[in-house]
Protein backbone atom coordinates (compact mmCIF):
# COMPACT_ATOMS: atom_id res chain seq x y z
CA UNK A 1 0.00 0.00 0.00
CA UNK A 2 2.94 2.51 0.95
CA UNK A 3 4.55 1.41 -2.32
CA UNK A 4 1.18 2.70 -4.44
CA UNK A 5 1.51 5.67 -1.95
CA UNK A 6 4.69 7.18 -2.48
CA UNK A 7 5.09 6.68 -6.30
CA UNK A 8 1.94 8.52 -6.77
CA UNK A 9 3.71 11.53 -4.46
CA UNK A 10 4.93 13.27 -8.12
CA UNK A 11 0.90 13.68 -8.74
CA UNK A 12 0.39 16.05 -5.51
CA UNK A 13 3.33 17.71 -7.01
CA UNK A 14 1.83 18.06 -10.36
CA UNK A 15 -1.76 19.09 -8.77
CA UNK A 16 -0.17 22.02 -6.97
CA UNK A 17 1.05 22.94 -10.43
CA UNK A 18 -2.54 23.35 -11.74
CA UNK A 19 -3.99 24.95 -8.66
CA UNK A 20 -1.61 27.44 -8.72
CA UNK A 21 -1.28 28.38 -12.87
CA UNK A 22 -4.40 27.50 -13.66
CA UNK A 23 -6.71 27.34 -10.70
CA UNK A 24 -8.24 24.26 -11.65
CA UNK A 25 -8.28 20.88 -8.75
CA UNK A 26 -7.35 17.74 -10.49
CA UNK A 27 -9.05 14.23 -9.46
CA UNK A 28 -7.04 11.12 -9.10
CA UNK A 29 -7.99 7.68 -9.60
CA UNK A 30 -6.99 5.41 -6.74
CA UNK A 31 -7.16 1.52 -6.40
CA UNK A 32 -10.04 0.35 -4.32
CA UNK A 33 -8.65 -1.02 -1.54
CA UNK A 34 -7.08 2.16 -0.32
CA UNK A 35 -10.97 3.17 0.34
CA UNK A 36 -11.19 0.22 2.30
CA UNK A 37 -8.29 1.38 4.80
CA UNK A 38 -9.31 2.40 8.26
CA UNK A 39 -8.96 6.41 8.49
CA UNK A 40 -8.18 6.53 4.81
CA UNK A 41 -11.63 8.14 3.21
CA UNK A 42 -11.53 11.34 4.66
CA UNK A 43 -7.72 11.84 3.62
CA UNK A 44 -8.79 10.56 -0.15
CA UNK A 45 -11.57 12.58 -0.24
CA UNK A 46 -9.42 15.61 0.52
CA UNK A 47 -7.53 14.78 -2.66
CA UNK A 48 -9.98 14.12 -4.50
CA UNK A 49 -9.12 10.23 -5.10
CA UNK A 50 -11.71 8.41 -6.82
CA UNK A 51 -11.97 4.53 -7.39
CA UNK A 52 -12.90 5.77 -10.83
CA UNK A 53 -15.29 3.56 -12.57
CA UNK A 54 -15.40 4.21 -16.52
CA UNK A 55 -19.16 5.82 -15.61
CA UNK A 56 -17.91 8.31 -12.56
CA UNK A 57 -14.37 9.13 -14.55
CA UNK A 58 -17.07 10.12 -17.59
CA UNK A 59 -19.52 12.66 -15.58
CA UNK A 60 -16.16 14.43 -13.99
CA UNK A 61 -14.73 14.71 -17.46
CA UNK A 62 -18.24 15.93 -18.83
CA UNK A 63 -18.23 18.49 -16.12
CA UNK A 64 -15.01 19.86 -16.99
CA UNK A 65 -12.70 18.29 -14.35
CA UNK A 66 -8.87 17.33 -14.79
CA UNK A 67 -8.55 13.35 -13.97
CA UNK A 68 -5.37 12.13 -13.65
CA UNK A 69 -5.12 8.12 -14.23
CA UNK A 70 -2.35 5.42 -14.13
CA UNK A 71 -3.73 2.48 -15.93
CA UNK A 72 -0.64 0.60 -14.19
CA UNK A 73 -2.02 0.85 -11.13
CA UNK A 74 -0.61 -0.83 -8.06
CA UNK A 75 0.85 -3.41 -10.09
CA UNK A 76 2.74 -1.48 -12.14
CA UNK A 77 3.99 0.66 -9.09
CA UNK A 78 5.00 -2.49 -7.43
CA UNK A 79 6.63 -4.90 -9.98
CA UNK A 80 8.01 -2.34 -12.82
CA UNK A 81 11.77 -1.58 -12.47
CA UNK A 82 14.10 0.30 -13.53
CA UNK A 83 13.53 -0.01 -17.15
CA UNK A 84 10.65 1.64 -16.89
CA UNK A 85 8.37 -1.10 -18.01
CA UNK A 86 4.97 -0.09 -18.38
CA UNK A 87 2.43 -2.79 -17.32
CA UNK A 88 -1.17 -2.11 -18.11
CA UNK A 89 -2.35 -5.47 -19.26
CA UNK A 90 -5.43 -4.54 -21.07
CA UNK A 91 -6.61 -1.65 -19.17
CA UNK A 92 -8.37 0.39 -21.54
CA UNK A 93 -11.52 2.18 -18.74
CA UNK A 94 -9.81 5.33 -18.92
CA UNK A 95 -9.66 5.15 -22.82
CA UNK A 96 -13.41 4.04 -22.11
CA UNK A 97 -14.07 7.43 -20.37
CA UNK A 98 -11.99 9.85 -22.41
CA UNK A 99 -14.13 8.88 -25.57
CA UNK A 100 -17.03 8.96 -23.95
CA UNK A 101 -16.65 12.51 -22.84
CA UNK A 102 -14.91 13.38 -25.58
CA UNK A 103 -12.20 14.60 -24.31
CA UNK A 104 -8.03 14.08 -25.06
CA UNK A 105 -5.63 12.24 -23.50
CA UNK A 106 -2.70 14.06 -22.17
CA UNK A 107 0.57 11.66 -21.55
CA UNK A 108 2.96 12.72 -18.54
CA UNK A 109 5.93 11.02 -17.48
CA UNK A 110 8.32 12.21 -14.26
CA UNK A 111 11.94 11.53 -15.01
CA UNK A 112 13.92 9.35 -12.44
CA UNK A 113 10.52 8.44 -10.41
CA UNK A 114 11.78 4.64 -9.97
CA UNK A 115 15.13 5.87 -8.93
CA UNK A 116 13.23 8.14 -5.75
CA UNK A 117 11.88 4.25 -4.44
CA UNK A 118 12.88 0.94 -5.08
CA UNK A 119 10.77 -2.53 -4.24
CA UNK A 120 12.97 -5.03 -3.00
CA UNK A 121 13.45 -7.64 -5.71
CA UNK A 122 13.89 -10.58 -4.29
CA UNK A 123 11.66 -13.19 -4.33
CA UNK A 124 9.39 -10.59 -6.58
CA UNK A 125 8.36 -14.03 -8.33
CA UNK A 126 6.13 -15.11 -4.89
CA UNK A 127 5.45 -11.61 -4.39
CA UNK A 128 3.76 -10.89 -7.78
CA UNK A 129 1.20 -14.15 -7.58
CA UNK A 130 0.66 -13.48 -4.08
CA UNK A 131 -0.77 -10.17 -4.82
CA UNK A 132 -2.76 -11.41 -8.19
CA UNK A 133 -4.17 -13.71 -5.97
CA UNK A 134 -5.30 -11.10 -2.93
CA UNK A 135 -4.26 -8.07 -4.38
CA UNK A 136 -2.35 -7.13 -1.31
CA UNK A 137 0.55 -4.76 -1.90
CA UNK A 138 2.61 -6.65 0.40
CA UNK A 139 6.56 -5.73 -1.34
CA UNK A 140 9.14 -4.16 0.57
CA UNK A 141 10.44 -1.00 -0.54
CA UNK A 142 13.54 1.47 0.29
CA UNK A 143 14.57 4.54 -0.90
CA UNK A 144 13.71 8.15 -0.30
CA UNK A 145 16.49 9.30 -2.70
CA UNK A 146 16.41 12.64 -3.41
CA UNK A 147 16.69 12.15 -7.10
CA UNK A 148 15.83 14.96 -9.86
CA UNK A 149 11.94 14.96 -10.45
CA UNK A 150 10.86 16.37 -13.61
CA UNK A 151 7.71 15.74 -15.21
CA UNK A 152 7.29 15.81 -18.95
CA UNK A 153 4.09 16.41 -20.64
CA UNK A 154 3.51 15.30 -24.23
CA UNK A 155 0.81 15.95 -27.06
CA UNK A 156 -2.54 15.64 -26.61
CA UNK A 157 -4.44 12.72 -28.05
CA UNK A 158 -7.25 14.36 -29.52
CA UNK A 159 -10.98 13.32 -29.27
CA UNK A 160 -11.43 10.74 -32.79
CA UNK A 161 -15.21 9.23 -32.35
CA UNK A 162 -13.34 6.19 -35.11
CA UNK A 163 -11.23 5.23 -32.56
CA UNK A 164 -11.58 2.56 -30.01
CA UNK A 165 -11.01 2.20 -26.22
CA UNK A 166 -8.32 -0.58 -27.00
CA UNK A 167 -6.56 1.23 -29.61
CA UNK A 168 -6.81 4.52 -27.81
CA UNK A 169 -5.14 3.01 -24.77
CA UNK A 170 -2.50 1.69 -27.21
CA UNK A 171 -1.91 4.74 -28.58
CA UNK A 172 -1.84 6.42 -25.25
CA UNK A 173 0.86 4.00 -24.06
CA UNK A 174 3.12 4.44 -26.83
CA UNK A 175 3.10 8.07 -26.31
CA UNK A 176 4.31 7.53 -22.98
CA UNK A 177 6.87 5.09 -24.07
CA UNK A 178 8.14 7.76 -26.45
CA UNK A 179 8.74 10.36 -23.45
CA UNK A 180 10.34 7.74 -21.44
CA UNK A 181 12.95 7.02 -24.56
CA UNK A 182 13.15 10.53 -24.92
CA UNK A 183 13.45 11.72 -21.14
CA UNK A 184 14.96 8.50 -19.50
CA UNK A 185 18.11 7.00 -19.05
CA UNK A 186 17.54 3.37 -18.88
CA UNK A 187 18.13 1.26 -17.16
CA UNK A 188 17.60 3.77 -14.21
CA UNK A 189 20.72 4.42 -11.93
CA UNK A 190 19.92 6.01 -8.68
CA UNK A 191 23.41 7.58 -8.35
CA UNK A 192 23.70 9.30 -11.63
CA UNK A 193 19.19 10.18 -11.00
CA UNK A 194 21.08 12.12 -8.13
CA UNK A 195 23.68 14.06 -10.02
CA UNK A 196 20.58 15.17 -12.26
CA UNK A 197 20.20 17.20 -9.02
CA UNK A 198 23.37 18.80 -9.29
CA UNK A 199 23.44 19.43 -12.88
CA UNK A 200 21.76 17.79 -15.83
CA UNK A 201 24.63 18.12 -17.84
CA UNK A 202 26.54 15.30 -15.94
CA UNK A 203 23.96 13.26 -17.20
Amino acid sequence: MMDDIIKSLHFYYIIAKSILHTGRRMHLVGDKFLFNVPGFKLLLQVFKVTPGSVEEISQLLCAGKLVAVAPGGVREALFSNSNYELIWGRRCGFAKSAIAAQVPIIPLFTQNLREAFRTVEYGQGYLRDLYERTRLPLVPIYGGFPVKLRTFVGDPILYDPNITPEDLAKKTQHAIEDLIKKHQRIPGNIFWALLDRLSPKLS
